[in-house]
């Protein structure tokens, strides 16, 4: 009797507090930074990551691979997987706003040795790999990638080469390499196996700026955009998984899911993704407060060069044109005149012992197709100590490219369950408790099942690694004996 594997799978990340029970699953461990007491005291931090970010994500990207590749900042949630045979483990940032996989490689100048998020880097060795090859400039993928001619290719011999300067100084270069990405197949309800896929990623050969630092250091990047070259990209041309994927990330209770494939459970509304846009652009039309739309300029909401709305998992705020800002902030004070304001680490702070939900209005962002994001004020005031702090951010003071742009982060996306259907280019969310189950649809044999997310950190207690939270990546294929 033999085994024959579907074309459909699905990529599900759980997510978890660190306990030795749940690394004995052996899947991707996909882990958060700024979620503990201590870290949110050092509120500073969020902004710190952010601004960061949006100076590589809004500036000008020198990156031959057809203008779609943005490899950025390290993020908030980063996954352990095993590339090479033998299997060697790396931590890399799970990041919607990045095109490709990449780590840092043996031959790396100015990689960094250490990182000061605790965990032990490692550099990937090519040679050391009994299933790792080069990829040249005169292959497919290489050829692709530049769109064309590849620069500099004068042989099979010439390796395909890869270069990133970000607009704050930061760089990475390196070459393409083509290996085994570890992975957990989920065969059935609680059992997995151990596969692989083959994947063509970077090789990162030279850092630079704060890519080179220990500060918040990874291995490297997994990409989930929507160039071909990203990591889902490749399993989909490869006949294994449709180009859709989702998130739901509880950041209060530490629950969650990230998954690839058809979402059937729950139900949601989706609105058009913007065409020929780098990251994931919608059309936001309008801003209600407490029920009221707010008058805006109609071309706040406009898309093109250094406008528009993106949505991006990789940021920890949500940063808007000064215009919406402040007309968000005067609606949602608008009935707490006695209301002291103080500065805590450029936060926006105040004292308040009531419920904030009774005390506050929900802010409603409408997109086209009559799409709603709903956000709630314990989701845009979040609690520093004794205080809560308005974490919706004017973008004109952030960033002067992104000071017209709708940047919609974890902020907003937090207990929510969000689509991205690259196969019909929607998007879509709904509100959800992240720490439940969605159910999925293979789309060969139509089978429908459940995926839930755990959470066991009542049980967690680790000093040593208290900074983190735990994503179970696990890849789900479906199987049938014939």
């Amino acid at each position: 009797m033999a085994l024959k594997l579907f074309p459909s799978l699905f990529l599900l990340f759980l997510l978890n507090f660190v306990v030795p029970c749940v690394l004995g699953f052996g899947v991707f461990e996909v882990k958060h930074k700024f979620l503990t007491h201590a870290q949110r005291r050092n509120i500073h931090l969020l902004r710190a990551h952010d601004v960061r970010r949006h100076d590589r994500m809004l500036s000008a990207v020198d990156l031959p691979l057809g203008g779609n590749g943005l490899p950025s900042e390290t993020g908030l949630y980063f996954a352990q997987i095993g590339i090479g045979t033998p299997s060697k483990d790396y931590y890399v940032q799970v990041d919607t706003g990045s095109d490709i996989l990449w780590v840092n490689c043996v031959s790396c100048s100015r990689c960094p040795k250490k990182s000061d998020l605790g965990i032990e880097l490692t550099l990937y060795d090519p040679k050391g790999s009994q299933s790792g090859t080069l990829v040249s400039c005169e292959e497919s993928f290489c050829l692709s990638a530049f769109g064309g001619d590849v620069p500099g290719c004068t042989s099979s011999n010439t390796p395909c080469q890869y270069s990133v300067l970000y607009g704050d100084g930061s760089s990475t270069m390196g070459y393409f390499v083509t290996d085994l990405v570890q992975y957990n197949q989920v065969t059935g309800n609680s059992a997995t196996r151990t596969a692989n896929a083959s994947v063509t990623f970077g090789c990162g050969a030279q850092q630079g700026g704060d890519l080179g630092s220990s500060s918040e250091a990874l291995d490297g990047i997994l990409g989930f955009g929507q160039s071909n070259t990203s990591f889902l990209s490749q399993l989909a041309s490869a006949g294994k998984v449709k180009k859709v994927f989702s998130h739901c990330l509880d950041t209060v209770k530490g629950g969650g899911i990230f998954a690839i494939g058809d979402v059937v459970q729950p139900k949601m509304k989706t609105t058009p993704l913007v065409p020929d846009q780098q990251h994931y652009n919608v059309n936001l039309t309008g801003i209600e407060v407490d029920g009221s739309l707010l008058q805006l300029p109609s071309d706040l909401f406009e898309t093109g060069d250094k406008k528009g709305t993106i949505v991006d998992s990789g940021t920890t705020l949500t940063y808007l044109p000064e215009a919406a800002y402040k007309a968000i902030w005067q609606k949602v004070f608008q009935n707490h005149p006695d209301i002291s304001f103080q500065t805590v680490q450029e936060f926006s702070c105040f004292e308040y012992t009531e419920n904030i939900d009774d005390g506050f209005p929900e802010v409603v962002f409408n997109f086209e197709n009559n799409l709603t994001l709903h956000v709630h004020p314990h989701d845009y005031l979040f609690q520093n100590e004794k205080d809560y702090c308005f974490g919706f951010q004017n973008g004109g003071l952030q960033s002067k490219d992104g000071k017209d742009i709708f940047l919609l982060g974890d902020l907003v996306l937090s207990s929510k369950l969000v689509v991205y259907d690259l196969e019909n280019q929607v998007i879509g969310w709904t509100d959800y408790n992240c720490s439940s189950s969605i159910k999925v649809q293979d789309d060969k044999t139509n089978a429908i099942y459940t995926v839930g997310a755990h959470n066991v950190g009542s049980a967690w207690r680790s000093e040593s690694q208290n900074s983190l939270l735990l994503l179970l990546l696990t890849i789900v294929l479906i199987y049938m004996f014939i």
